[in-house]
């Protein structure tokens, strides 16, 4: 399918925020629009073909640079730097991502000013200091955006992302009363006295060996149901965190497709035409 591609720019608290946009190019008339938000390592070739899918798919799908915004990313955050520091984390086995002292022993193996620079970067991105919040208020404002006429038009919207912005959805959905669906693939839960402003379905995707995101989602799910509120789950047997992402070594192709199915199937049904 040929798709229509641009880089758009959403306004957040008066910044550039730039937005990539994909949508079927034979297609004229308001299509329900997805957004995309990225993993922790930002918008790279992945996420930007995972936008391509739900065009493909007969959405208007766009994605959020969310550490672009102003109009640009900061030197320690350029798709380049973090090429350079997944390339690193690719010679760890994923549990050791997160411990420092596995990180640190790794890296006296590089030279001196990629070790640096991979440190730099590193720091920023598993930083325990990361305002979660403040990136799902910048992904409200894309909804906001998009149903707005400054956007192209678009019908119902809805929401997903992986991993980091799998959390990053799910704290939208607590905030953004336009959004009409979020899918959630095995992103941190919400603290619970937040679900109270949930007002769409939300469904949940995760790998059933990411005990690190999976022991939180209970509570979620407890206190979604207390609100009234609607939320499916789906655990995958044996398949690792970020499962989804097929560039990766964490790649389960059973699991991916069917979460993909399942979430084609949520957004045609939330995201259609009343």
């Amino acid at each position: 399918m040929e798709l229509e591609t641009k880089v758009l720019t959403c306004k957040h608290d008066g910044r550039d925020l730039p937005v990539y946009v994909a949508r079927p190019a034979m297609v004229d008339s308001p299509l329900p629009a997805v957004i995309v938000i990225q993993e922790i390592f930002g918008v790279d070739d992945h996420i930007e073909d995972v936008v391509h899918r739900f065009a493909a798919a007969g959405y208007t799908a766009v994605t959020p640079d969310l550490y672009a915004l102003g109009g640009k990313r900061p030197e320690a955050m350029t798709r380049e730097r973090i090429a350079s520091l997944r390339a690193f984390l690719r010679t760890l086995p994923i549990q050791s991502w997160m411990d420092p002292n596995a990180r640190a022993e790794a890296l006296k193996e590089k030279p001196e000013a990629e070790r640096n620079n991979i440190e730099e970067t590193l720091g920023i991105l598993f930083s325990p200091n990361r305002d979660m919040d403040g990136y799902a208020s910048q992904v409200s404002s894309v909804v906001r955006w998009l149903a707005s006429s400054d956007a192209p038009e678009v019908r119902k919207i809805g929401c997903t992302g992986f991993c980091f912005g799998g959390g990053v959805t799910a704290l939208t959905a607590c905030i953004e009363p336009k959004l009409s669906a979020a899918v959630i693939f095995y992103g941190n839960s919400p603290e619970s006295t937040k679900v109270e402003g949930v007002n769409c379905p939300v469904l949940g995707l995760y790998g059933g060996e990411d005990a690190r995101v999976n022991d939180s989602v209970p509570a979620f799910a407890e206190a979604m149901a207390k609100a009234g509120k609607s939320f499916e789950s789906h655990f995958y047997p044996g398949a690792p965190h970020a499962f989804f992402n097929d560039t990766n070594y964490t790649y389960r192709v059973e699991a991916a497709r069917d979460a993909w199915a399942r979430t084609l199937s949520f957004f045609t049904e939330y995201l259609s035409p009343a």
